[in-house]
């Protein structure tokens, strides 16, 4: 099971409370205050792990509380801190703070293996009555109450980090593609949303290996959420290459142009900037004769709008090794640019 959203609920730990202790020594009647500090209660962090790659686990544990400091005690003994909370998060998680029914603020966006964000912070220790002490007050019997720990709510969404991403309408062949140019086992059916969850796999060539992402099916409004548009979409925005594959026999009665556009409209709609990603044109399913037909109109309009078309065929092979040496290559240049 792939889950890629949870919703956690985060309280730090409170502070100890100081102590009003005062000294009781032999021969000493009347002793000082001696009332130690309590401690700082534990901080919550969350930390981006290699070793997952889901939030599954959160789906079946949503509270965390960190330790709370001790209280402190008599001979200026102070409570010991409470121990800090690491929560273990898949690397590509980013966290928001749920502060409304519609509002949310991104709090981090962890890319890497090891990156770490304090989430709620334990609350002071409170001051024994050996701090209040003066010349006015020699005897003070006042101590303060550890303060509380932040409580909050989070959200926490997963985004793959994948190099390429196949996008495109419902049965339109991605998952069959991914079958065929990667170790990846997707179920294949002739219906739509066959896929509902991202599926991955590894596209190698001689040493060099990238990371696909097959991402669900689109359909028009799914950056308002239609078929869960939304929560495929955002695993978009994480690919470096986006392979927009187009059925050429059409889908539900449209040609592919037109769906090509609508696809295209729900990403930029969804986020602007998926707009400006490197897209790679997949005129699928070249093996049929209703598809020969429309290829030539459409890779004539998609050329003209600046795009790389290649056809393919996930079901014969036609096209898949110019498409791999194609993806190596644009990859070769992008490292190339990086190191420059």
């Amino acid at each position: 099971m792939f889950i890629d959203e949870a919703k956690i609920f985060i309280k730090a730990g409170d502070g100890g409370n100081g102590c009003v202790s005062f000294r009781r020594e032999k021969n000493v009647p009347k002793g000082g205050p001696d009332g130690g500090d309590g401690g700082k209660g534990g901080d919550v962090f969350i930390e981006a792990s290699a070793d997952l790659a889901t939030l599954i686990d959160f789906q079946y544990r949503s509270h965390f509380k960190s330790e709370r400091g001790e209280h402190g005690r008599g001979s200026n003994r102070c409570g010991e801190n409470g121990e800090d909370l690491i929560i273990k998060v898949p690397v590509g998680t980013v966290i928001k703070k749920v502060q409304g029914p519609q509002v949310e603020e991104i709090i981090a966006d962890l890319k890497k293996a090891g990156e770490k964000v304090v989430v709620a912070r334990g609350g002071r220790g409170g001051r024994g009555n050996a701090a209040f002490k003066s010349p006015t007050n020699r005897a003070p019997r006042t101590a303060e109450k550890g303060e509380k720990g932040e409580e909050v709510i989070l959200k926490l969404e997963l985004k793959l980090i994948a190099d390429v991403g196949l996008i495109g309408y419902p049965n339109a062949g991605k998952s069959t593609l991914i079958s065929k140019l990667s170790n990846a086992r997707p179920k294949i059916a002739s219906y739509p949303f066959t896929t509902l969850e991202p599926n991955l796999g590894i596209l190698k060539q001689d040493m060099e290996s990238l990371i696909l992402a097959d991402l669900p099916g689109l359909i028009e409004g799914a950056h308002r959420g239609k078929g869960l548009g939304d929560k495929f979409l955002r695993h978009a925005e994480r690919t470096r290459i986006i392979l927009h594959v187009v059925d050429m026999v059409g889908y539900e009665g449209r040609d592919p142009l037109s769906n090509f556009h609508s696809i295209n409209r729900e990403m930029e709609l969804y986020n602007p900037q998926l707009k400006n990603k490197l897209q790679i044109v997949l005129a699928n399913k070249i093996d049929l004769e209703d598809a020969r037909k429309n290829l030539d109109v459409f890779m004539e309009a998609v050329a003209k709008e600046g795009y790389r078309v290649i056809p393919v065929s996930g079901l014969t092979g036609e096209g898949l090794e110019d498409l791999k040496k194609e993806i190596f290559e644009i990859f070769r240049k992008i490292e190339g640019k990086q190191n420059g």
